[in-house]
């Protein structure tokens, strides 16, 4: 839910380009990974364009433009504007869909190897898809269809998009009888209270933590760079990526969305109580990013592993500079195969990093992977495909008096000629250890032939499986935390 703010409301009786807006909650609390809401949110600050109570803009997979980028292709935030009784914006209701694939050069719209934005996926900036209750599937659908790269299952685009539709129906009437309830001014005060509670639990964080640096090396020798520094009379702090490497000629560019999203997501952590997420967790936070680094790429740079693999090493790093937790596995081993009848992605769980008083978790996903397993059943009965080993990696965990979390192994076999992709991190450089705890074991994969041939895979890296085929993953561990007893 985002709060429209007051400056805002008679501009938007006359003008409905709405640009800057507060969000309040995230519609997946429970879900750690919040880049998409965030980006969502940058990209508001750039427009919004609505043409009245029946109209909802779509955002769908990235905006290219350099101030507000919305990351990831797979992510579609839509938005569904709310006017009060004077006709005023008061709020708008969104929601994400995940979106299997959106075309790019490879099925699932994740390439190893894109070098632009458009090698990724359809690039959308501010689609109107409702306008006057009307679905405009057919320019939608043009959409779709008229990129270099086109979506290779338009149908199912259009059935996910008609789902997000009606989730934001629902999402407007809840808050109308909220608002019946209560009226406009209760809803509106209480959001805001919400918001300062959130600030405030922030700078109870800052009360009790020091200033920090860490320098997180990529597994290209890239440098992010990341320091705190805390104003402890004003009760703020500045965190600075100054030194962070420049932009990669890749796709592990990170738009400053993701990094925003990465130091709300810890600073949330840090807290150590159950709030809401929202935007009033960085009111004492002062972000800095150079331009031209990874962090800041321009625009219609390849961004697709920015969401996935870069923010997994902003977070790592931040915990790393406040001291508190040794590196998970730091990944998200995105792993997609698909033709063009069949697209499918997952992302790999692995270890947690240790911390002062606590082993890191084994077999799981964090921080920025917020991702369940399809269940074997479901998998094998969708996809030609048969899941032969799923288990925990023994001793891949970094010693310490607090071990790290073992990461896993997936060993998978196709049985239908397909194309296998890999995007994945902590390959060449190893999770770290935190206060004289050891690093975790890097990860790796390969494709396993039929006749028993073994064909190894860099960590951004595709194949063609043939009938027989496996492919197999060994994820990373987390890092351990103190000196081994």
């Amino acid at each position: 839910i985002v709060a429209v703010s007051d400056a805002l409301l008679e501009a938007t009786k006359a003008n409905r380009e709405v640009v800057v807006g507060h969000s309040i909650f995230d519609m997946f609390p429970e879900q750690p990974e919040n880049t998409a809401t965030v980006a969502w949110r940058e990209s508001l600050e750039q427009v919004h364009r609505t043409g009245g109570p029946d109209t909802m803009a779509i955002q769908l997979y990235r905006v290219p433009n350099s101030a507000g980028v919305l990351e990831d292709h797979f992510w579609s935030p839509m938005n569904s504007p709310v006017f009060g009784p004077d006709g005023a914006l008061r709020f708008l209701v969104a929601n994400r869909g995940h979106h299997a694939d959106i075309g790019g050069i490879t099925p699932g719209s994740t390439p190893p190897n894109s070098r632009t934005l458009e090698e990724e996926g359809v690039v959308i900036d501010n689609f109107l898809i409702l306008d006057g209750g009307a679905f405009r599937e057919e320019s939608f659908r043009a959409l779709l269809g008229g990129a270099c790269y086109p979506a290779r299952a338009p149908d199912v685009n259009v059935a996910d998009i008609k789902a997000q539709i009606a989730a934001n129906a629902a999402g407007v009437g809840a808050l109308l009888r909220v608002v019946a309830q209560h009226g406009w001014p209760t809803v509106r005060a209480y959001l805001g209270h919400v918001m300062d509670n959130a600030a405030e639990s922030v700078r109870r964080v800052l009360d009790r933590v020091g200033d920090g640096s860490f320098v997180y090396r990529m597994d290209d020798g890239s440098k992010l760079c990341v320091a705190v520094r805390v104003d402890r009379a004003n009760r703020r702090a500045r965190i600075d990526f100054s030194g962070t490497g420049a932009q990669r000629a890749d796709n592990f560019n990170a738009p400053l969305s993701i990094t925003r999203a990465c130091v709300l997501y810890v600073l949330r952590c840090l807290v150590g109580t159950d709030i809401p997420l929202n935007d009033g967790c960085l009111q004492p936070i002062e972000i800095l990013v150079p331009p031209g680094t990874f962090l800041s790429p321009a625009p219609g740079a390849a961004v697709v592993a920015g969401n996935t693999e870069v923010s997994q090493a902003i977070a790592n790093a931040l915990f790393g500079a406040f001291g508190t937790m040794a590196s998970a596995q730091a990944t998200m081993n995105n792993f997609l195969f698909g033709d063009e009848k069949y697209q499918y992605y997952e992302t790999i769980c692995g270890g947690a990093g240790a911390g002062p008083g606590f082993d890191g978790a084994s077999a799981v996903h964090t921080h920025m992977t917020n991702t369940r397993m399809t269940d074997p059943e479901v998998l094998e009965l969708r996809y030609p495909v048969r899941l032969e080993a799923f288990s925990v990696r023994p001793n891949s965990g970094g010693a310490g008096r607090y071990r790290g979390g073992d990461g896993v192994v997936r060993r998978i076999r196709f049985l239908r000629r397909m194309t296998a992709i890999m995007v994945a991190s902590r390959r060449a450089v190893a999770p770290f250890g935190l206060a004289g705890g050891g690093d975790g074991a890097p990860g790796r994969q390969w494709v396993e032939r039929v006749d028993g041939t073994r064909i190894p895979l860099g960590a951004s890296d595709s194949a063609t499986l043939e009938p027989g085929d496996m492919f197999v993953c060994e994820t990373p561990g987390g890092g351990g935390y103190g000196t081994p007893m």
